[in-house]
C-alpha cells in the first residue's frame, strides 16, 4: 500500500496554492503526480503556461505533472489522493468522485477546516462519503509559496492505521519535505483547523498595534483553549505541542504570509468579512471553522473566549477594540487551571 516516487501515481484535488505546492513538490522529486482543477479554464492555463498564475504565480509546474479538469482521468489508477480543496466545498467535489476511487484507495485530507454545515472534521466528512477508504490528515506549519520553493518544510501524517500513515509518509515525503506519523487524528484536525481561528485574532491584535507581547500572550492562551477542547473530545495533549498544534499555531498567527492572520488586520483596519474576502482568491479557513467550533465547545462544556472573540466581531458586528478588552476583562484565574491538561 504505496505510491512510489516513480509508480502509482497521487491525485490532488485542488489546485489552489496549497494544492499546487504539494504538485509541484512531488513533481520535482519525480513522482507521478496528477492535479485537478475544479476549474477547465483553469487547468487548461496552467498547462498551456506551466504555471498556475491564479494562485500561485511565479512557480513552474514540473511537466511531469498532469493537469486537468476531468475527474476520471486524475484518479485513474492512483492509489493515493490528496484533498487540497476548501472545507467548504469537499462534501460537493468528493461526492461525484468516490464512486471513480479503486478499492484501498487512501484518501489524504490536507483541508484545514471543518463542514460549515454540520461542523464534522475533514476525516469525518470522508469517511462518510467514501466509506471503506483508508484516511489520513495532513497537518503542520506549511506555507505553499514555501513549499514550492522547496524550503525545508515539516509535516503530520496522522491516520487511525499505522499501515496507512506510513504509507502517506513514505508517498509525500521528499528532501526538503519531512513527514512524520501520529495516531492522534482528532488531535491533529482539530490543531489545524482552530489555529486559524487564533490566528485571525492575531491579525486583529496587530492591526491595533497592541504590540508583540499581546500576540504571544493571544498565541500561548489560544494554544490553551485549542488543547482544552481537544483533550476533553478525546485527543492527547502531547499533539498540541506538536507539529499541528504549537507548530501551526505560530506560523499562522505570526507569518507574513498567513492567510487568517491576512484577514484579521483587514477586519482590524475597517474592512467587514464580505469586503476582506472579497478582496484575495484564497480562503481564510478561520471564518468559517470558528463557529463549528463554538458548537463543539457547547456541546462539550468548554470555554473558547478567544473564539467567541473572534466570531463576535466577524459575525455581530462587535469593534475588535471592544472585543480584546473584554478578553483582558475576563475574571483573573489561575494559568494552571485551563492549561495543565496532563490528567485530562
Amino acid at each position: 500500500m504505496s505510491a512510489s516516487a516513480a509508480g502509482e501515481p497521487v491525485a490532488i484535488l485542488g489546485a489552489g496554492s496549497w494544492g499546487t505546492a504539494l504538485a509541484i513538490h512531488l513533481g520535482r522529486r519525480g513522482a507521478a503526480a496528477r492535479l485537478w482543477a475544479r476549474d477547465e479554464a483553469l487547468a487548461r492555463e496552467i498547462r498551456d503556461t506551466g504555471e498556475n498564475r491564479r494562485y500561485l504565480p511565479g512557480f513552474t509546474v514540473p511537466a511531469r505533472v498532469r493537469v486537468t479538469g476531468e475527474g476520471a482521468e486524475a484518479l485513474r489508477d492512483a492509489e493515493l489522493v490528496v484533498i487540497a480543496i476548501p472545507s467548504q466545498f469537499v462534501r460537493a467535489t468528493l461526492t461525484p468522485m468516490v464512486p471513480r476511487l479503486a478499492p484501498g484507495t487512501i484518501l489524504v485530507s490536507a483541508t484545514k477546516g471543518m463542514e460549515p454545515e454540520r461542523g464534522l472534521r475533514m476525516s469525518e466528512l470522508c469517511a462518510e462519503l467514501a466509506p471503506g477508504h483508508p484516511i489520513v490528515v495532513l497537518s503542520g506549519p506549511s506555507f505553499a509559496r514555501e513549499v514550492a520553493l522547496g524550503r525545508p518544510t515539516a509535516l503530520v501524517a496522522a491516520s487511525a492505521r499505522l499501515d496507512v500513515a506510513r504509507a502517506a509518509q513514505a508517498a509525500l515525503a521528499g528532501p526538503t519535505l519531512r513527514v512524520y506519523t501520529n495516531g492522534d487524528v482528532l488531535g491533529v484536525e482539530l490543531g489545524g483547523a482552530l489555529k486559524n481561528v487564533i490566528a485571525i485574532a492575531a491579525g486583529l491584535s496587530d492591526s491595533l498595534a497592541l504590540g508583540e507581547n499581546a500576540r504571544a500572550a493571544l498565541v500561548t492562551r489560544g494554544l490553551a483553549e485549542i488543547a482544552r477542547l481537544g483533550v476533553k473530545l478525546g485527543a492527547s495533549a502531547r499533539t498540541f505541542a506538536g507539529l499541528a498544534g504549537l507548530g501551526d499555531l505560530v506560523l499562522t498567527a505570526t507569518g507574513s504570509l498567513s492567510r487568517n492572520r491576512a484577514l484579521g488586520l483587514a477586519i482590524g483596519q475597517g474592512k467587514s468579512l464580505r469586503e476582506a474576502e472579497a478582496s484575495t482568491r484564497t480562503v481564510a479557513e478561520g471564518a468559517r471553522t470558528v463557529s463549528s467550533a463554538l458548537r463543539l465547545a457547547r456541546a462539550a462544556g468548554v470555554s473558547l473566549p478567544i473564539c467567541a472573540a473572534v466570531a463576535a466581531v466577524l459575525f455581530d458586528g462587535m469593534p475588535p477594540q471592544e472585543a480584546l478588552a473584554a478578553l483582558l476583562a475576563r475574571e483573573p484565574r489561575p494559568e494552571e487551571e485551563e492549561v495543565d491538561v496532563s490528567r485530562a
